[in-house]
């Protein structure tokens, strides 16, 4: 199993809390309403304590019709949180597993700047390259 690393950077005029909250504590009532167009169900397994797993349901159409996460953490006070994607979405046969390290910093303007750092677990010998990172992450972009 290999590992790669990727870190970037993403602005939002919403404030830290309000996004933590939207993104971490209500996730499972906001995206479905939020995102109707992407987004069909997001169901708890567990009681959203580090190793629970969240399953996110996708509507059809879309490349995938389902991704796994186990929770890692989250610390309220930092609106910082972690988790594993586990099964589904873009994993295949290629990759094990993908871990996200998220926080979100005030920005000078009032909004937000999230910070995401991204491990890429691959299976096997496999070696995943920076154009697949690219192609993963701006595949997992939610569009109007």
């Amino acid at each position: 199993m290999g590992v790669a690393s990727y870190e970037f950077e993403v602005t939002s005029p919403i404030a830290p809390a309000r996004l933590f909250k939207a993104f971490v504590l209500e996730a499972a009532k906001i995206w479905p309403t939020a995102a109707p167009h992407a987004v069909k169900s997001v169901e708890l397994e567990g009681d959203a304590s580090p190793g629970s797993i969240v399953k996110i349901t996708f509507v059809e159409g879309l490349p995938y019709q389902y991704m796994k996460h186990q929770i890692g953490g989250h610390d309220e006070n930092n609106f910082s949180y972690s988790y594993s994607m586990i099964e589904g979405g873009p994993l295949g046969d290629k990759l094990e597993k993908i871990s996200y390290e998220n926080q979100f910093v005030a920005a000078a303007d009032g909004g937000s700047i999230c910070k995401s750092s991204i491990k890429y677990y691959t299976v096997g010998d496999y070696v995943i390259t920076e154009d697949e990172i690219k192609t993963l992450i701006k595949g997992s972009e939610i569009k109007n």
